[in-house]
């Protein structure tokens, strides 16, 4: 058994320690998150979620407290995120709600995380929907997810939470606050904590009055729950009206909805950071982001041209060359049975070849057919009888590529470059220097013309 099947495992059993531990991996970012994710994620589905954002100041804190121990007395087991403000020296959680928390944290059936937001504006982790799934599988009945309170940014809850819990305070302008923030929309239900101040009934009729202009796709009309949870009072009629957006959730379409927003939106969040880091991981990539800074810096660059500069500096794989007898004889595969599209046929007569080209991802398959006897490509199929002629890998300027090769000993055919299919600059480097495989450099149109 693995290291990530053991601590699966363990977390499905409801261990503390490994649900701890495993809620760090995600948050760090570990090379066997994924792996652990995948694992998890299904047996997910069963926890509520709520979530509980509002200006800072508004007692979330509180809230969550006094809302957990009702659970718990309740016979449920709880589990509670809290996303603080990231140290600017550890990277860590600032606030520690642990600390603030410390009676109902002894409990066997509750669960108390701090998340630092670490850089995220929206008052939520990257690994918020991460922690809250492994929660999720871990049997947990509730899941209360509290934000960092960043003012008007926290419409970012709702991607995360079953239900969203805006509260609010009278006398600290929260009414527009909350117009500000977008959180008319993402509201479930209303909160006026500290509702034995002055001003109470004033925030109540003024946020009626946002409420009653607002338009909900769903139909569904907040209730606004009145409390002072530092006294425990209101918080049985907050329970209730979270259990009641959730059943009406269940009477249609509307949960599923909201789930799918919740996986799209995770997904393009998986999907940048994956880009990011692969990005970066690039050789020269980070080197040639700081010199780029500095020219940007220095107003010698943009940082428009450079977004486009580190792209286009990326070696890739341009195109497999495939050498066949007969193009529209290959077609009827690669076309017709493989889908893919042929946007581009020509016939290249400096290398008496006829090219068609069949974009795949990210690189191209080029076919190759040989138009004259005395053709390269006639030789290898004379030799070989067809298959993968050449690797051809994009580069940034092919006349500095070919230097450093020559400089370094690599045996080349071309040590200048032609002009090839698409009009692009090409020169190939001998199987010899490359250990049996035909590498063609490849200069895009594009490029060339710089």
């Amino acid at each position: 058994m693995s290291a990530v099947e053991d601590l699966t495992e363990r977390l499905l059993k409801g261990e503390p320690r490994a649900i701890a531990r495993a809620i760090s991996k995600v948050e760090n970012g570990t090379e066997d998150a994924p792996e652990l994710m995948k694992a998890v994620f299904p047996q997910t589905g069963n926890a509520l979620i709520v979530g509980i954002t509002g200006s800072p100041g508004a007692g979330k804190s509180s809230l969550v407290d006094k809302l957990a121990l009702f659970y718990k007395d309740e016979g449920e087991k709880i589990g509670i995120v809290c996303v603080d403000p990231t140290s600017p020296f550890s990277g860590g959680a600032i606030l520690g709600d642990r600390i603030r928390m410390q009676t109902l944290g002894l409990d066997k059936n509750v669960f108390i995380r701090s998340m630092a937001t670490r850089g995220n504006l929206g008052g939520l982790s990257r690994a918020t929907v991460d922690a809250v799934a492994i929660l999720d599988a871990a049997g947990f009945d509730k899941i209360i997810v509290e934000t960092v309170g960043v003012g008007q940014d926290e419409v970012e809850i709702v991607k995360t939470a079953d239900v969203s819990v805006v509260v609010l305070v009278p006398g600290m302008g929260d009414d527009i606050q909350a117009i500000k923030a977008g959180i008319m929309e993402i509201g479930d239900v209303f909160v006026i904590n500290k509702a034995d101040r002055e001003g109470v009934l004033r925030t109540e009729k003024e946020l009626e009055a946002l409420l009653s202009l607002a338009h909900r796709p769903d139909f569904w009309n907040p209730p606004i729950v009145k409390t002072v949870a530092t006294e425990n009072k209101g918080i049985e009629d907050l329970s209730k009206a979270i259990e009641s957006y959730n059943d009406f959730q269940k009477q249609g379409r509307i949960s599923l909805t909201r789930r799918t927003d919740i996986a799209r939106w995770r997904l393009l969040e998986l999907l940048r950071e994956k880009l990011l880091t692969d990005l970066l991981s690039k050789n020269g990539t980070n080197a040639k982001l700081d010199n780029l800074a500095l020219e940007i810096a220095e107003k010698r660059n943009n940082p428009y041209s450079a977004v486009e500069e580190i792209i286009n500096s990326i070696m890739k794989i341009n195109h497999l060359g495939i050498a066949t007898k007969e193009i529209d004889e290959a077609l009827k595969f690669w076309q017709d049975a493989l889908g893919l599209e042929n946007v581009h046929t020509e016939e290249v007569a400096e290398q008496k070849v006829r090219v068609a080209m069949l974009p795949i991802g990210e690189t191209k398959i080029e076919l190759l057919e040989p138009t004259s006897e005395d053709s390269p490509i006639a030789k290898f199929l004379e030799k070989r009888g067809g298959g993968i002629h050449h690797i051809a890998v994009e580069v940034e300027n092919i006349e500095a590529s070919l230097s450093k090769l020559k400089a370094e000993g690599a045996r080349l055919i071309d040590e200048k470059p032609r002009v090839g299919a698409e009009g692009c600059l090409i020169a190939f480097v001998h199987p010899a220097a490359t250990g049996g495989v035909l590498l063609e450099l490849v200069q895009s149109k594009n490029e060339s013309k710089k």
